[in-house]
């Protein structure tokens, strides 16, 4: 743009002036105004004060740059892009209940509370991934849709409490509406991490069916038994089923007899599945082109107000006349 600078002088240079043939004054009295020069055109010419001149130049620079397009550059902004979504499956019923877990402070406590403290502990950890978390008793519920915000998901994790979804087991139907989840999710990679301390009592879906959806369907299953493997009923811990589910759904399967063996599980599962983060980094730009337009426009309005006042002068041929009077009884020019 600014190799443009010169243009204005190059087409004056190589172009003809232009020539106008045009009244510069109007008269009644032309034909003796005429005579009193001896019969000699008189002439009009525009005279250009330098600031005039100075004016249009520095409107001309003010385009050019302004054309150039002028931009403020912002500090980078960047963004990781979870290439991950990571979805957990936490059982609520009633026999999460159990007191056969130890705190960190060697307090007894129910199986929910110790999952709860290293469920959380493992969330810190899995920045860079989008966490979902679903909950199941007699059914399932999205307790917390995919997000980033690790926070979130903790605090909804805290808010959980046993028996809420009801006091059976609904694992397939868990895992069923875990696929339906990431129908929508576009991450290379998908990740459901099921914890349950009991056999499926209640799914319309068996779970092994449904880890063999999870599987075509590019879902890695990791499970994690919690519970004692001698009880019996209801409650008994189905060992067979959930390593079945994690077989099939190319995952990988974890018995919790403590909170030890669980904190232990979920730094396994920090090894398998490890945290990949695409950066993204974006740098603002803020346009400036207006600003130089502006003033632009200010000084060839400034131009033209100058040039009304200064623009013109009567040039009269061969002779200097400073004033011309006019006799209003008789009609003669009386030259001064």
């Amino acid at each position: 743009m600014f190799a443009l600078a010169p243009l204005p002088w190059l087409v004056r240079a190589i172009t003809p002036a232009r020539r106008v043939a045009s009244c510069a004054i109007r008269v009644p009295f032309g034909d003796r105004l005429l005579a009193t020069v001896d019969g000699k055109p008189l002439s009009t010419q525009v005279s250009r004060h330098w600031l005039s001149t100075g004016g249009l130049v520095i409107v001309w620079l003010l385009l050019l740059f302004s054309m150039a397009r002028p931009q403020w550059l912002k500090p980078p902004v960047t963004k990781n892009l979870p290439t991950r979504d990571l979805l957990l499956l936490v059982d609520l019923s009633g026999s999460m209940r159990q007191e056969d877990f130890s705190s960190e402070t060697g307090q007894r406590v129910d199986r929910l509370t110790a999952v709860k403290q290293v469920l959380g502990d493992f969330l810190e950890r899995r920045e860079g991934d989008r966490v979902g978390l679903v909950v199941f008793g007699d059914s399932p519920f999205l307790q917390a849709p995919f997000s980033d915000d690790l926070e979130m998901s903790r605090r909804l994790l805290d808010e959980t409490d046993i028996g809420m979804a009801g006091p059976r087991t609904s694992f397939g139907d868990a895992i069923g509406l875990g696929i339906s989840l990431f129908d929508a999710s576009e991450a290379p990679a998908k990740t459901i991490i099921a914890l349950t301390d009991g056999n499926d009592t209640a799914s319309q879906v068996p779970p092994t069916e449904a880890s063999r959806v999870a599987r075509e369907r590019g879902i890695r299953i990791h499970t994690v038994a919690i519970g004692d493997p001698t009880t019996v009923g209801e409650e008994k811990l189905d060992e067979v089923t959930l390593r079945e589910v994690a077989t099939q759904a190319g995952g990988s399967y974890f018995f919790a007899a403590d909170r030890q063996q669980l904190a232990g599980i979920y730094d396994e599962l920090d090894r398998i599945e490890t945290r990949q983060i695409d950066v993204i980094s974006h740098r603002p730009r803020k346009e400036l082109y207006f600003w130089p337009l502006l003033a632009a426009l200010a000084i060839w309005m400034a131009e033209k107000l100058f040039a009304g006042y200064a623009g013109h002068r009567l040039v009269l041929p061969t002779q200097a006349i400073a004033t011309i009077r006019v006799n209003p009884v008789t009609g003669e020019l009386k030259m001064q």
